[in-house]
C-alpha cells in the first residue's frame, strides 16, 4: 500500500514541499511506493514554490483511513493533523517542534525530532550520500523550505545545518538566495485576494495557554502595511473564526521580516493582557509593536503567559 506523506494543516511552504521531498526520496531511493499530500490549500508562497519548480500540487485530504500508511512531517501535534489520525498505521514522524503528544502508533516507528529551523533540513541530512540523487525540483523544494522556515536566515531557530545545507543547494542549482528569498516573500506578502478569516488561519496552530485555547496566527510578510491596513475588519473577524474554531480567542502577529518585528493585534483585554505578561510590553491601543519577535516556534509559543 501507498504511504501517504502528510505535514500540518494551514500548509506553509515547509508543510508543501516537505512531504513531497520526503515521498521522493521513500519512492524513489528507499523502493517503498509514496505519495505527497496536503491538508488544505497551500499558502501563496508555497504555491509559487510549486509553480517556480513545476511540482504538481499534492492531492488535498481531509482525513486518512483506519490502518492506511502514514508518514508525519514538519508536525507532531494532533489538532494539525485529520481527527482520524490514531486510526492510522502512522510509520514515521519527521519534525522540529516541541513534543505535544496524543499520537498513537501501531507499534514501535522512526520518530526523528531535532532543534533545526526546517523539516528539510532534516531530511536532507538524513539522506546524506543519497541527498545528491536529488532532481532539481526536489533540491529546488529544499532550498526553498529552509529560505522560508529561517526567513532567509533571519528567524533566531536558524542552525548552522540549515545555513549550510540551502547554501551547499543554491550553489548546486545556481541560485542566489538572496534574490530568490525576495521573489518568495514577495509571493507570500499577496495577500489581497483572501478575506479575513482567510487570512487568520493562513499561517496559524491552536494552543493552549492558562486554561484558555488559542488560535496562534502569524503573517509573515515584507509588506506589512497590507495586512494592518485591514486591521479593523480582521479584529472584527476575530470573534467568529475563534468560535468556528473552537478556540476561545485569536492572536495575530504581523511579522515584518525586513524590520525584524511583530505587530500584535489587541483587540479585547485578554490579548492585552497576553501581550503585557507575554512579551513585556505596554499597550496603549489596538495594536503593539514587539521588536525582534521574528518565530512563533521559538520566541511566541514559549513566552505566552496570562
Amino acid at each position: 500500500m501507498t504511504i501517504k506523506v502528510i505535514g500540518h494543516k494551514a500548509p506553509d511552504t515547509d508543510s508543501t514541499g516537505s512531504p513531497i521531498i520526503w515521498a521522493w526520496y521513500l519512492s524513489e531511493v528507499k523502493g517503498t511506493p509514496a505519495s505527497p499530500y496536503l491538508l488544505g490549500e497551500p499558502n501563496t508562497e508555497a504555491a509559487f514554490v510549486l509553480e517556480r519548480w513545476s511540482l504538481d500540487k499534492p492531492e488535498i485530504i481531509e482525513t486518512v483511513g483506519e490502518g492506511e500508511p502514514v508518514v508525519i512531517v514538519d508536525t507532531n501535534n494532533p489538532a494539525e493533523l485529520p481527527d482520524s489520525i490514531n486510526d492510522a498505521d502512522i510509520q514515521a514522524i519527521i519534525d522540529h517542534h516541541k513534543l505535544v503528544g496524543g499520537l498513537e502508533t501501531k507499534g514501535p516507528i522512526e520518530i526523528t525530532v531535532r532543534p533545526v529551523a526546517c523539516t528539510a533540513t532534516l531530511m536532507v541530512d538524513l539522506m546524506g550520500d543519497d541527498a545528491a540523487k536529488m532532481p532539481e525540483a526536489i533540491k529546488g523544494a529544499a532550498l526553498s523550505c529552509i529560505l522560508s522556515d529561517t526567513l532567509e536566515f533571519r528567524s533566531p531557530t536558524t542552525t548552522d545545518l540549515d545555513r549550510d545545507v540551502a547554501t551547499k543547494l543554491a550553489g548546486e542549482l545556481g541560485v542566489d538566495m538572496t534574490a530568490y528569498a525576495s521573489e518568495m516573500f514577495a509571493a507570500k506578502s499577496d495577500v489581497s485576494a483572501f478575506s479575513d478569516a482567510e487570512l487568520i488561519r493562513m499561517d496559524s496552530k491552536k494552543y493552549e495557554v492558562g486554561g484558555k485555547n488559542f488560535r496562534v496566527s502569524v503573517l509573515e510578510t515584507t509588506a506589512p502595511d497590507i495586512p494592518l491596513s485591514r486591521k479593523a475588519s480582521l479584529m472584527e473577524s476575530m470573534p467568529a473564526v475563534a468560535s468556528e474554531d473552537g478556540v476561545d480567542e485569536v492572536l495575530l502577529f504581523v511579522v515584518d521580516i525586513i524590520k525584524e518585528e511583530a505587530t500584535l493585534l489587541v483587540p479585547n483585554d485578554i490579548v492585552k493582557t497576553v501581550a503585557e505578561k507575554s512579551f513585556g510590553a505596554t499597550v496603549d491601543g489596538d495594536s503593539v509593536v514587539l521588536p525582534g519577535i521574528m518565530s512563533r516556534k521559538k520566541q511566541i509559543i514559549p513566552n505566552l503567559a496570562l
